[in-house]
């Protein structure tokens, strides 16, 4: 151990709180109720959600104590060994300051299939009676407590040893397994004291603070004609949902954002700060008041037009109105919009726009030629939940090719009642010279099988930069399964980077992630690999049927694996006038459309 873990782990033991649950932990061979937490896909879940198991094995873990670091890729390796004998791994978080996706990282960077959950209230630390971590506990079939102590006697606070000495958890996996009693059934843990929430700042704000909060953060999305079940435009919206409000930033479930902030630098990044998330937090806890004699700005002002791009030059909507259910479930939907491009155009600006967004889940936009399949087409944007049309900056256009149409993939939920939906397609022309096209990698890989009850299948594929370039965004799109995504660059040098992770990837909020400009650039002969989990198992609450392979296809009980990274070519100055009004280019179109 090093000098620096080394004080962090006696920093870790020395910590003042009483550990939760010292005093009034359950003895050996007492059942145990039903224990309850929330898994990073924000959702509350409890541990018969697993199923019957034959085992099960609880870690506790934080993601900052050293022990906890050394000890996941053993237990990783552990899982994957007993996992086929019916023994169910769980990592419990249980750092007051950890956020689910730090917790979703953490089961990435250590190559580990266990589902990671977080106990926000401490109520599983006092149900199991642990005081450290990375402390374990083994339950059998019938949730009797059989074992709480270390994972093994190799790495300590002082030192380590060099073998792991009694294999204590391994033993007594192996004698639950075999209807034996445990032959030693508690051991002294080495790690760091497992400390309570922290309560935050004791003075309550007023809603006046939590007002900036809002502005600045969400009502964006929470106003009037959004999708955004409830607006957030002055006290009496929020005070209605003080407690919601509460509940989804303590989560860190809103606002919505996926990607790991130690990776990668994001403009549009929703990531509240500490204080922003603990204005809102000390505000519900004190009874959500209002901004008493604090004047309050005026309500923000937004676009007098309903599209979010602006005005568009041109609209294409589709034909008729989509006819949905009132209930089930709707399989994809295509359809081919009724206009062809007479000339190559250049667009700096394409919004789907549904006219009944709750009714549809998300679309995707390509252009193609009449005759290919939609998979074939050139893929320009898409609706998502949560995320943003596509408005590139001046100097950057992507052209949609002579002759080309225009088609929909579209994925449609039902809301209880019957509905109607008709979608349109806004453009917007350059209205500055284009010197670069926006041209993008389509990192996919079609030829994977994804086995039954997998929880963590890994899925890779990767395309190589041919000319410099430099990023502009990447956006990643799997199904129901899709666990986490890594896109990573090995540049000529061989220095490696990790350009985004999204640990804890949501088939609902399917987020683009917009570069800072000039952030990333990529030499010729950069390669990008993606990385791709799937979550196959009971546990995953979308699985349509953990009992089934599952392979590539359109719709979403298939799976698919697509990386998008969008970039411009640096060397390219195309210089192109376009006409305003068509987005064509003026002066005769250059070969090739430019």
């Amino acid at each position: 151990m090093n000098t620096l873990e080394t004080v962090l782990a006696y920093a870790c033991l020395a910590a003042a709180a009483p550990a939760a649950g010292a005093g009034d932990e359950p003895a050996i061979g007492a059942r145990i109720p039903e224990l309850s937490f929330t898994d990073t896909r924000y959702l509350p879940r409890s541990l018969t959600e697993f199923g019957e198991r034959k085992a099960y094995v609880l870690v506790f873990t934080t993601t900052d104590c050293p022990l906890v670091q050394r000890y996941l890729p053993r237990l990783a390796a552990l899982e994957r060994e007993f996992r086929p004998q019916g023994v169910q791994f769980v990592a419990v978080g249980v750092g007051p300051h950890d956020s689910l996706i730090e917790l979703a990282a953490q089961a990435v960077e250590k190559g580990a299939g266990i589902p990671f959950v977080k106990d926000f209230d401490g109520s599983t630390v006092r149900a199991l009676g642990v005081e450290r971590t990375p402390e374990v506990v083994v339950l059998d079939a019938e949730r009797r407590l059989r074992y709480r102590g270390r994972v093994d006697s190799q790495y300590r606070l002082g030192g380590v040893r060099p073998d792991e000495g009694r294999a204590d958890l391994r033993s007594a996996i192996t004698e639950v397994l075999a209807g034996r009693e445990v032959t030693v059934s508690e051991t002294p843990v080495d790690g760091c004291r497992i400390q309570p929430a922290w309560k935050g700042l004791e003075e309550t704000p007023s809603y006046a603070a939590v007002d900036a909060v809002l502005r600045a953060r969400c009502q964006e999305c929470h106003r009037p004609g959004t999708e955004a079940p409830f607006p957030l435009i002055d006290f009496g919206d929020a005070a209605a949902h003080a407690d919601t409000i509460g509940e989804v930033v303590r989560e860190g479930r809103m606002p919505p954002w996926y990607a790991d902030e130690r990776h990668g630098t994001f403009r549009n990044s929703r990531l509240l700060t500490d204080e922003e998330r603990e204005t809102i937090l000390a505000w519900v806890r004190g009874g959500a008041p209002g901004p008493g004699d604090t004047p309050l700005p005026p309500p923000l002002e937004w676009p007098a037009t309903d599209w979010r791009i602006g005005e568009p030059d041109l609209v294409i909507a589709q034909p008729q109105a989509e006819e949905l259910p009132a209930e089930g479930y709707i399989p994809y939907r295509y359809e081919v919009l009724p206009y062809v491009f007479t000339h190559d155009t250049w667009v700096q600006a394409i919004e789907v726009r549904p006219d009944n967004p709750g009714s549809l889940h998300h679309a995707n936009l390509v252009h193609f030629r009449v005759g290919l399949d939609f998979d074939e087409g050139g893929f320009l944007t898409g609706q998502v939940p949560g995320g943003a049309p596509l408005d590139l900056p001046a100097g950057t256009a992507c052209m949609i090719p002579k002759g080309s149409v225009l088609a929909l993939q579209m994925h449609f939920v039902t809301t209880g009642v019957e509905e109607r939906c008709r979608i349109e397609i806004g453009l917007r022309y350059p209205r500055a010279k284009v010197m670069k096209e926006l041209q993008h990698h389509m990192i996919v890989n079609r030829r994977f099988r994804i086995p039954p009850g997998a929880p963590a299948h890994p899925v890779a594929a990767e395309a190589t930069f041919q000319r410099d370039a430099t990023g502009v965004g990447m956006f990643s799109h799997m199904h129901l399964r899709g666990r986490d995504m890594t896109f990573e660059a090995t540049y000529p040098t061989g220095k490696c980077e990790t350009l985004l992770s999204i640990p804890n990837y949501s088939f609902d909020w399917q987020l683009g992630y917009e570069l800072e400009p000039d952030s990333r650039r990529f030499p010729a002969g950069t390669r990008v690999e993606v990385l791709a989990h799937f979550d196959n198992s009971a546990f995953n609450p979308y699985n349509p049927d953990p009992t089934k392979t599952v392979r590539w296809g359109p719709q979403t009980h298939h799976e698919m694996m697509i990386g998008f990274l969008f970039y411009t070519e640096d060397g390219q100055a195309l210089d192109l006038s376009i006409d305003p009004e068509t987005g064509r280019v003026t002066g005769g179109e250059p070969e090739g459309g430019g």
